[in-house]
């Protein structure tokens, strides 16, 4: 940074006008982050990594803004397109629930988004103040705001429009699915939730580790949208309890918000193995009370003294954090836990800020090396994960550099726990179960366009995972906002009778409310 704006010691806001200090002053203040567990701690908990900011420190880093002018960089970087500058001018003027009811008006889970949105490479990753520091810590004050009402007011009490009489069924309470229910509740019209989950939160409950988002938010955001009238349904898969013919028969419209939930296989030799896990099913049963899960889940994954991670993105930092975390609460100091790449890491696609995160917390990577069988003993159990050496050769569709494997170069290492953490797809099972639902790549269902939703069935809309494919929390929230506001446009465009009565919901036997 140039001479000309030397750095203050300015973390007091007491010791400094922040409303008399231009752009070059602001950007002069240094940035603050947000203090969190230390490494040796944390790995004894599931309890989130960062403690927060305090009001103080809120302030200032808020002030770091520069406000630059429109359109602003950081608002155009945000798939939501927050109004980001004006959360922090009023983050900056302590109004911490006006700031938090700014970023409502164009996201459903700020406080969700300020924890688990890679701002590095959207608001963050666009933000002018970075060329003369670190970027102003958007999310961490996104979070704060929003928590700050939930701690003093609650959520929102908003204004709901007249009932319509509509009927809505929504499929997935992740990110979309929640996002949806909001903002048709809104509208007016009658919603119901149907999950395959024990409780409602799909992702964020069931995907997300807790040291990254604290789930008693997402339980908080299901009761408050119960106490408008929408209904969860949980315990009930789609598909299979339930025909989504049958929805599309008693709703007047319905909603897929269902994700990309089924992690993708090695296909090699041994993956059948005991003690090979996907990440999916690994996660939930390590993160989770055992109460909260399916019957066949009720018990914690296994551990040992060698573990091992397949993969290079989000889901594989989750897994090694986790299984550290069982390994240490289990008192096993010289266990080890290794991430296995097939590239450098210059190339892994997950956030630079959850590897820092592993790399404290003391797990081990190991990259150029591909997995290329799991051996087991002889009671079936896997026992050593045989790798092969790769090197990088042109880039592929990514952009990033192919791995080739060397030949000769196989090697083996102990592995009690392999855990894969290969990417999602889609789950087939509510499209085999209605062929005439067109598909696109791997079963992603085929909509009009993300700005509507609509698929080539009559009132049947969905975004998110399972339209674009394993993407992010924030992408999800937009595209479904979007699906709403088309699905509010035909419910309202209907001229038949409403069908049925909300008390007439088809629930099967195995189904369970979430009123709790």
């Amino acid at each position: 940074m140039s001479e000309m704006y030397p750095k203050r010691d300015a973390r007091d806001p007491a010791l400094l006008d922040l409303g008399e200090l231009d752009r070059y002053e602001r950007a002069s203040i240094p940035a603050g982050p947000p203090p969190k567990q230390d490494p040796r701690q944390r790995v004894l908990n599931f309890d989130e990594v960062f403690l927060g900011y305090s009001e103080e420190q809120a302030i200032v880093e808020a002030a770091r803004c520069i406000h630059c002018p429109s359109p602003e960089p950081c608002i155009l970087g945000c798939p939501l397109h927050n109004d980001i500058p004006t959360a922090m001018l009023l983050i900056e003027q302590r109004r911490f629930v006006d700031a938090a009811n700014v970023f409502r008006a164009t996201s459903n889970m700020p406080e969700v988004c300020g924890r688990i949105c890679p701002q590095e490479s959207l608001c963050e990753g666009s933000c002018t103040v970075a060329g003369y520091d670190r970027a102003v810590n958007i999310g961490k004050l996104e979070a704060y705001c929003s928590d700050w009402q939930r701690h003093h007011e609650g959520f929102p009490h908003y204004q709901i429009a007249s009932p319509t009489g509509r009927r809505v069924a929504i499929v997935g309470s992740g990110p979309a699915g929640m996002a949806v229910a909001e903002e048709l509740m809104r509208d007016g019209h009658q919603v119901v939730v149907y999950e395959e989950w024990p409780k409602p939160g799909g992702l964020n409950v069931y995907g997300i580790p807790g040291f990254k988002l604290y789930k008693g938010i997402i339980f908080q955001k299901a009761e408050w949208l119960e106490s408008y009238g929408v209904k969860f349904i949980c315990n009930t898969r789609v598909g299979q309890d339930i025909a989504l013919q049958t929805l599309l028969d008693e709703y007047d419209a319905v909603f897929l918000g269902i994700g990309a939930p089924i992690g993708n296989k090695a296909r090699l030799p041994g993956e059948e193995l005991k003690g090979v896990y996907q990440a999916t099913e690994f996660l939930v049963r390590a993160n989770l009370p055992l109460e909260d899960l399916p019957a066949r889940m009720r018990s914690r994954p296994e551990i040992g003294k060698h573990m091992a991670v397949i993969g290079g993105g989000d889901t594989s930092m989750d897994c090694v954090r986790s299984s550290i975390r069982l390994q240490r609460q289990a008192g096993m100091t010289d266990a080890v836990i290794t991430d296995y790449y097939r590239r450098t890491e210059n190339e892994m696609p997950g956030r630079a800020e959850e590897r820092m995160h592993a790399k404290q917390e003391g797990v081990q990577f190991e990259f150029l090396v591909a997995p290329v069988a799991f051996h087991g003993d002889e009671d079936g159990h896997v026992r050593k994960l045989e790798l092969q050496r790769m090197a990088l050769g042109a880039p592929d569709a990514s952009g990033r550099r192919s791995p080739q494997p060397v030949e000769g170069s196989n090697f083996l290492v102990p592995a009690d726990v392999v855990v894969l953490a290969l990417g999602y797809s889609p789950d087939p099972t509510i499209g085999n179960s209605m062929p005439e639902l067109e598909k696109g790549w791997k079963g992603l269902f085929k909509v009009e366009t993300e700005f509507t939703g609509a698929t080539n069935l009559p009132g049947l809309y969905a975004a998110g995972d399972d339209v674009r494919g394993a993407d992010l929390v924030v992408t999800a929230i937009a595209a479904a906002r979007h699906a709403a506001r088309a699905m509010d446009a035909y419910l309202r465009s209907l001229d038949a009778s409403p069908k049925g009565r909300l008390e007439n919901i088809h629930i099967t036997a195995s189904t369970l409310v979430a009123a709790e």
